[in-house]
């Protein structure tokens, strides 16, 4: 294919082998090598394809909260920030196969706005919205907009490739520890901070496969959350979003 580069760069190595072939006397490349190019190719082009995927999510996600915890923005400022950059990424994307199909980097302004619109969509979706599915009982799903909206955006992202994810605990008032038989921990982020929002969310770890459990721990690790696996009254992994 015209301006494929993996295409462009297996006809210059294949070209080469023929003339060392000319030069040595000797057969080009065996088959089982061309086998084995190929399968990298299909490799590489796969994880080049997951990353760019993957890859607006990191930004809106992480990069909201890089803008949060160590530039020091507010809540909504780092959020809007997150959506820029990962509109900007979508635009670059379209760009790009704009190029690819009509030869030109042009697009019509109707996809440059739906692009911020989509993104914008996609925060309120997961700000606004918690299947019942999710949370361990109706009384936490009420809690759901206590909880801060970064934590809101990350784990709902997560949810969209672990639909069984569940969310144990959010806001935390100093009588539910002594429910729990637990000592009141005045400093708990589960309570809620000035800002208005509680800053940590309990997630499910029993009966789930250990890889999925190191994925979900991994991922709230990646996009700067602090993550804590312990037991307390049952073995859950702990999110917190410290304040800046």
């Amino acid at each position: 294919m015209a301006g494929d580069p993996f295409a462009e760069f297996d006809a210059l190595v294949r070209e080469l082998e023929k003339a060392r072939a000319r030069q040595t006397g000797q057969p080009r490349t065996p088959p089982r090598r061309d086998g084995w190019r190929s399968l990298r190719r299909w490799l590489l082009r796969g994880a080049a394809l997951a990353s760019a995927l993957l890859l607006p999510f990191y930004l809106l996600v992480g990069g909201s909260v890089l803008f949060y915890r160590l530039l020091g923005l507010p809540t909504w400022p780092a959020l809007l920030a997150g959506v820029l950059l990962t509109a900007l990424l979508l635009l670059l994307y379209a760009y790009a196969v704009a190029k690819r199909v009509s030869g030109r980097f042009r697009l019509p302004r109707p996809v440059r706005r739906a692009t911020l619109a989509v993104v914008g969509a996609y925060c309120l979706y997961t700000l606004l919205y918690l299947s019942s599915l999710n949370v361990k009982d109706a009384a936490i799903l009420d809690e759901y907009r206590s909880l801060h909206p970064l934590l809101r955006l990350a784990t709902s992202t997560f949810i969209l490739v672990d639909s069984d994810l569940v969310i144990t605990d959010m806001q935390r008032a100093v009588e539910e520890y002594e429910w729990m038989g637990l000592a009141p921990y005045e400093r708990s982020l589960h309570r809620i901070q000035a800002d208005g929002y509680a800053h940590a969310v309990d997630l499910r770890t029993i009966g789930r496969r250990p890889w999925r459990n190191l994925l979900l721990e991994g991922y709230f690790t990646a996009m700067g959350f602090r993550t804590l696996r312990h037991v307390g009254t049952a073995d859950h992994l702990h999110v917190s979003l410290p304040n800046p």
